[in-house]
């Protein structure tokens, strides 16, 4: 990297040393900026070529110099001659004004080290295109190394010098006497033009038809820089000392022969033994064949051959030669009438323009952007020419790089852009604009096109011209994507609703909204919701075709992706707006069915979505229902350790109920808990609390059993159902309930019934105690004896623990049948359980009188149980008075909390004003230790 930064930097120097060298003093440095060196041209190359630039006027020129380094070699009277010859030529171009001859713009100018003289820009000599670089800056310039000829230039290149040739033969009367590759100059446009007059010849009669030229003859001791060059020069101007015209066209032949042949000369001339070569070469000129010029095109080989003719008069004149058909190209026809457009008139120039555009694609695009473009951006002061120029510019800006396009055409087009006289053509060029405004959009840099190019759009849509709004109106869309979108939001779409509503063309009115709704996919949502959709409310007009364009863009918003409208502005201002328009009587049948169509999609939208909100907003208020459940379940630790607590109470109380009435069922029981338990992952609280569970029970079962005693009952077995299956029958529907219903706590069942339900029991006769009993254990359980129908609030905190839960499930035991109270169950059960009964009957002492079932029903209900029986015939009774009033207070007590009747802190010392249950609590103290 190192490397080639200082072999960079070495060049430089060299070129700028080059430069300070050859220029500095010289007198053209006043006036130009030399720059870099670029070519060589003249006799034998002797020439420098730098770019540069005026200084007044920034124009490009090309400053060529001869340094006098060169001829240090030479005596100093050969300087002079040297030096003489090179003014001459000069001074003769710099007199001479001709489109093929090289254009002087500075006369030459003597400085103590060199010469030099500026022209039109110039890319290179014709030698140094054709290979021979001598005299040129090291490295070689890639533009000079890769450059090729098209056979298009190479056509136009040659007739433009047979031309520049006709001009001097019969114009000027004059011979040039050295037409050799190096005195052809490609400018900067491409074009071919003569320099290199030092050997030039005038006519010694110029007035006269027949002009006479003298020569002299060839002196092989003059420095070769005061010669012609041997190679290029007609046989006779040596073998004869003479030459005329002709002469000139022999040398024409001999560069035709060199560009075809790689920049290669027909003969090669040893310049130390002249005229023998000349004489071989004569000789072989008079045996020339076809052979020998095979590389030269056929069409023109034969005009070649009669240019190398060794008789002067054979040879073709140089206007002969610009009429061969050889230069009858369309691409060189083309070039030739650039070159002489300034001299057609309007009519003639908008011919040639119109037809430009079928040529263009033929030619090579060098061609086209060096020696064609140039002349068209010429044409831009005229502006009746614009809009016959324009559209070739453009096609031409559709080939070239974005590079390109910025540097040569862009600056051209600024003045364009803003042309708006005469009307005429300033229409003709927005339209023009407009077909092409994806190519300008897309190579313009952004800040020209929000100066230059939108500016333009935007008179477009204001112009008066219906037709350039319609035009304009129908483009958008095909370039909107390339608009940047600020300038869509706040400068394109007002205008283009402003269209919309001021025009009185219904067909410009109907093109905004197309355009409109071919470009809302490059919007963004809320701008359209928000400023294009509260527009279409505001249209006055109620034509058909303005319909179905609200309609359209109403559709294309609501079923796009991206957009979409939303169900509060479908509700509120969309159908409101589409249903009256869709009865509007210009309509007809498709047309209203197309309405329809698009409202009823809203319309099942508009359902589906609000719906879907519905629904989860249920969904949510549920599940913040559960949630506020969860809290208050985890609300307090003083409620779960009481819940505790009963739940230990209450599994007691099942396992010893469970126990006494099914006897040795029990043991089963107790193993499937130890097992259930066994598979349970319990913490150690719990094994703790099962541990007593099981010692309590142990305790029990090593208890002597109970002696029946005898007694009468005074109510029939058959219609009396045994205490024992009633108690059985109450605990299984409490065991089903809990089995089937976890949730359920067990210490809110089961904690009334000490206080309340067996006490009330036992208050009463014994004769009727079976029947009591079950009624308080139904009320107070909150059961239904029909079904065993119970609802349970759920917002009440009734759940404990899932591991709380699972003990209640073990202690229970298997799930038990829910029992048949119908008369045939009830008087096998009674014969089966009769000793069970006996048994149960020693548990009511003698102090205890039996009572009739009659006596039972006529007595007062308890006071506390009245305030919560529900009025006569509610829904859901039972068929028993007492029973249904007791189920009534245990549904009531499950929905209650703070009610002392289920409140666990009560169930060792019942309240005092439910003094009826003392014995009961007593006997049930004995009973369970």
């Amino acid at each position: 990297m190192e490397s080639m930064l200082n072999k960079l930097k070495s060049t430089v120097t060299k070129v700028t040393a080059d430069v300070t060298s050859a220029v500095m003093g010289n007198p053209v440095t006043r006036e130009f900026d030399v720059g870099r060196h670029i070519a060589s041209g003249g006799n034998g190359l002797a020439w420098k070529i730098f770019n540069g630039t005026k200084k007044s006027t920034k124009q490009e020129v090309a400053v060529f110099v001869f340094d006098k380094k060169l001829i240090d070699k030479y005596q100093k009277f050969e300087k002079d001659q040297i030096i003489d010859s090179l003014k001459r030529g000069v001074q003769q171009l710099t007199r001479l004004r001709h489109p093929r001859l090289l254009t002087v713009q500075h006369p030459l100018e003597e400085s103590r080290d060199c010469l030099a003289f500026c022209t039109e820009p110039v890319f290179a000599s014709l030698a140094n295109v054709l290979g021979n670089w001598e005299n040129l800056p090291s490295p070689i310039s890639p533009d000079i190394k890769d450059y090729k000829l098209y056979d298009v230039e190479t056509k136009y290149g040659l007739l433009q010098v047979s031309e520049g040739l006709s001009f001097l033969h019969s114009s000027v009367k004059m011979v040039h006497g050295n037409i050799t590759p190096e005195n052809i100059i490609l400018n900067k446009s491409g074009a071919w033009k003569i320099m290199g007059f030092d050997f030039c010849v005038s006519s010694t009669n110029p007035s006269e038809q027949e002009p006479k030229f003298s020569c002299k003859e060839w002196d092989p001791n003059l420095p070769s820089l005061c010669l012609p060059n041997p190679e290029y020069l007609a046989p006779e101007y040596i073998l004869s000392v003479s030459c005329e015209t002709a002469s000139d066209m022999y040398s024409l032949g001999t560069v035709m022969y060199a560009v075809f042949n790689k920049g290669k000369p027909i003969f090669e001339v040893n310049k130390q033994d002249i005229y023998k070569s000349f004489s071989r070469q004569l000789d072989q000129l008079s045996r020339l064949g076809s052979s020998s010029l095979t590389n030269i095109p056929e069409e023109v080989r034969e005009h070649v051959k009669l240019l190398l003719n060794v008789t002067p008069t054979v040879r073709p004149d140089a206007d002969q030669m610009t009429k061969i058909p050889f230069f009858d190209d369309v691409g060189a026809v083309t070039l030739q009438y650039f070159d002489t457009l300034f001299q057609r008139d309007n009519l003639q120039k908008s011919q040639f323009f119109k037809g430009l555009p079928k040529v263009l694609p033929k030619l090579p695009k060098r061609v086209i952007v060096q020696r064609i473009l140039p002349c068209l951006t010429s044409e831009f002061v005229n502006p009746d020419m614009v809009p016959f120029v324009l559209p070739n510019v453009l096609l031409i800006a559709e080939e070239c790089t974005k590079e390109e396009y910025v540097k040569l055409i862009l600056p051209e087009l600024g003045p364009v852009f803003k042309q708006q006289e005469p009307i005429q053509a300033s229409n003709m060029i927005l339209l023009i604009f407009l077909q092409k405004m994806d190519l300008l959009l897309t190579k313009t840099p952004p800040d020209e096109i929000k100066n230059s190019v939108l500016p333009m759009v935007y008179r477009a849509l204001e112009a008066p011209s219906i037709q350039i709004q319609e035009l304009c109106l129908n483009i958008i869309p095909t370039f909107a994507n390339l608009i940047d979108y600020p300038s869509m939001k706040n400068a394109l779409i007002p205008r283009i609703k402003n269209a919309c509503l001021q025009t009185s063309s219904l067909a410009v009115r109907v093109n905004s909204l197309v355009c409109l709704g071919k470009i809302l996919e490059y919007l963004d949502k809320w701008f359209v919701l928000d400023d294009i959709l509260p527009f279409l409310q505001q249209i006055p007009s109620k034509e058909p075709a303005v319909l179905m364009g609200i309609l359209g863009i109403y559709k294309c918003t609501f079923t796009h992706k991206k957009l979409g409208i939303t169900k509060e502005q479908l509700a509120g201002k969309v159908l409101p707006h589409l249903i009256p328009l869709s009865i509007e009587n210009n309509l007809n049948l498709n047309q209203f069915n197309s309405f329809i169509s698009v409202i009823k999609e809203m319309l099942n939208r508009l359902e589906s979505e609000h719906k879907t909100k519905l629904e989860q907003l249920h969904i949510m208020q549920e599940q913040q229902k559960s949630l506020d459940i969860g809290n208050q379940m985890n609300a307090s630790e003083e409620t779960k350790v009481t819940n505790v607590g009963n739940q230990q109470i209450d599994k007691v109380f099942n396992n010893i109920g469970t126990d006494l009435l099914t006897g040795g069922e029990s043991e089963n029981k107790e193993d499937g808990l130890q097992n259930k338990h066994k598979k349970a992952s319990l913490t150690l609280e719990e094994k703790q609390k099962l541990a007593k569970e099981q010692e309590q029970a142990q305790k029990l079962k090593s208890q002597q059993p109970l002696k029946p005693q005898v007694h009468t009952p005074i109510a029939p077995v058959k219609q009396t159902k045994d205490l024992t299956d009633t108690l059985m029958d109450n605990m299984s529907s409490l065991t089903s309930l809990s089995v089937s219903n976890p949730k359920l706590s067990a210490s809110s069942t089961f904690t009334s019934v000490p206080s309340m339900g067996i006490g009330m029991m036992f208050s009463t006769p014994i004769d009727n105690t079976k029947r009591n009993l079950t009624n308080g254990l139904n009320a107070n359980m909150g059961f239904q004896t029909s079904g065993f129908s119970m609802p349970v609030n759920t917002n009440q905190n009734f759940f404990s623990s899932p591991s709380t839960s699972g003990m209640n499930k073990m202690t229970l035991g298997a799930p038990l049948t829910l029992p048949n109270f119908s008369a045939p169950a009830v008087v096998k059960q009674t014969q089966q359980r009769s000793t069970d009964m006996s048994a149960l009957n020693n548990l009511f002492g003698p102090q205890k009188p039996k009572v009739s079932m009659n006596q039972l029903s006529q007595q007062k209900p308890n006071q506390w149980l009245n305030q919560f029986v529900p009025p006569q015939g509610s829904p859901g009774l039972g068929s028993s008075v007492m029973g249904t009033q007791m189920n009534m207070v245990g549904q009531s007590a499950f929905g209650m909390q703070g009610n002392p009747f289920f409140n666990p802190q009560n169930f060792a010392q019942p309240p005092a004003t439910m003094t009826n249950s003392s014995s009961a609590s007593n006997d049930l103290k004995d009973l369970f230790g």
